[in-house]
């Protein structure tokens, strides 16, 4: 059953109100195994709204209307309905009783707008408000439905749940269900994961057409915490097949794209190392340059890290470095200056693991290296295995990464990176 979500005001258009109901609606319909191809935004415009909810009638089974009960001039979605129904409106006087009894109840009188909020669509079925007094309404449209619901947040929410989901369950015959789960990765950019999966793609579509259980997939790009894939499946309600097409999907794209999905369950990066570190019994402490405490801060972020990171040091300065952490002198956009920062930050705080980083920012380059330029190091115990090729710049010792973009999303992802290579090296432990 397909239903498109409309919601109602020239403040919506204009960025005054952030339209939260729209994101909460089209979450439970999807919940519900409702299909949500569409989602508009009108302005308090009669004819507007009248051509908008024409075109949603048209293209699907429901239709949604959030905004314009109220008592005031710009309050004229009954009117839009009526016409749309092709009827006129009518005064109900229990509706009428209901709200003159709300506002007695909290000692004011009824302004004689209000009453307005008793005109009915004839043969629409009012929705009972409690927590208000603009009441909802259910209006038949011949084999389709819509649906009108205040636009007060917590108002709209109580009626749908009430009495809209189970009027669609009703009208629909089946209750159904949309799960889905969110794999984030780092470290891949959106195109190459497109370019990774446009076949499994391709062919995911193809078997849909026959079997609408099979899932579907789409990209969500997260800036500087790395971009999440969504799997979706739908199926009947209290039935396992939709859990089992997720789990199925799920492994195939694990055995595709790897230790690039940092987690499945929601989790943060600096979660998942916490989870990690903690099972470990591991401790922590690290040193930044160019992210000058982005590290630190989003690892004291997770609950119950004084357990387990002893503390950080930013070391801006070159000075620093040498004074501080026993870096060498010389270069300090390196592969040996980020593990002297990591051996000397552990050694410092007396922690098992110690994290280095040093880069450029931008967005001028430095020492010859342009901006976007990381070295991120991890060491773990001794790392006498990392001591023994202090003197060659490679993997071994520390990770080079280079990112674009300006200045502050350069420190992100280089706090992101910096997570990414921990958590890979605490797997491997």
């Amino acid at each position: 059953m397909k239903v498109e979500v409309i919601t109602i005001g020239t403040e919506l258009l204009l960025g005054q109100i952030v339209d939260t109901n729209a994101a909460w609606l089209a979450t439970k319909l999807a919940e519900s195994g409702f299909d949500c191809y569409f989602r508009s935004t009108v302005g308090d415009n009669q004819l507007r709204i009248v051509q908008v909810i024409r075109e949603a009638l048209a293209r699907n089974d429901a239709v949604v209307i959030t905004g314009g009960l109220g008592p005031t001039q710009d309050d004229i979605s009954r009117q839009a309905i009526a016409e749309v129904m092709n009827v006129e409106l009518v005064r109900h006087d229990d509706i009428l009783e209901l709200i003159k009894t709300m506002f007695a109840s909290r000692k004011r009188e009824m302004p004689e707008s209000n009453a307005l909020q008793a005109d009915v669509p004839k043969g629409a079925t009012p929705i009972v408000q409690k927590l208000g007094t603009a009441p909802g309404l259910i209006c038949p449209v011949g084999n389709r439905v819509i649906y009108a619901l205040p636009g007060v947040p917590h108002e709209m929410k109580e009626m749908f749940e009430r009495a809209v989901i189970p009027d669609l369950n009703e009208r629909s015959g089946e209750s159904h269900v949309i799960v889905s789960r969110n794999l984030a990765t780092w470290g891949l950019s959106e195109s190459a994961l497109a370019d990774m999966l446009h076949t499994h793609i391709e062919e995911l579509d193809a078997k849909r057409a026959s079997d609408p259980g099979v899932a579907t997939l789409a990209y969500q790009a997260s800036g500087k915490d790395g971009i999440k894939i969504r799997i979706a499946t739908k199926g009947l309600k209290n039935s396992d097949d939709p859990i089992k097409a997720l789990e199925v999907e799920e492994n195939f794209l694990k055995s595709l794209i790897g230790d690039h999905i940092f987690s499945t369950d929601g989790n943060s990066m600096e979660q998942v190392v916490a989870n990690l570190i903690d099972g470990k019994k591991l401790t922590l402490s690290t040193a930044e340059s160019l992210t000058g405490g982005l590290l630190s801060s989003r690892l004291v972020n997770v609950q119950g890290a004084s357990s387990w990171y002893r503390g950080g040091i930013v070391t801006y300065q070159s000075e620093v470095k040498f004074a501080q952490l026993g870096v060498e002198r010389g270069p300090v956009i390196s592969a040996k200056t980020a593990f002297e920062m990591a051996r000397g930050v552990r050694e410092k705080f007396g922690s098992d693991i110690g994290v280095g980083i040093t880069g450029v920012a931008g967005p001028s380059e430095q020492e010859g290296n342009p901006a976007g330029t990381v070295w991120i190091s991890v060491v773990i115990g001794n790392d006498q295995a990392q001591a023994d090729v202090l003197n060659v710049e490679t993997e071994k010792i520390a990770v080079s990464v280079h990112l674009a973009g300006g200045r502050n999303q350069i420190r992100e992802m280089a706090a992101m990176s910096a997570l990414d290579m921990l958590r890979r090296r605490l797997i491997s432990i």
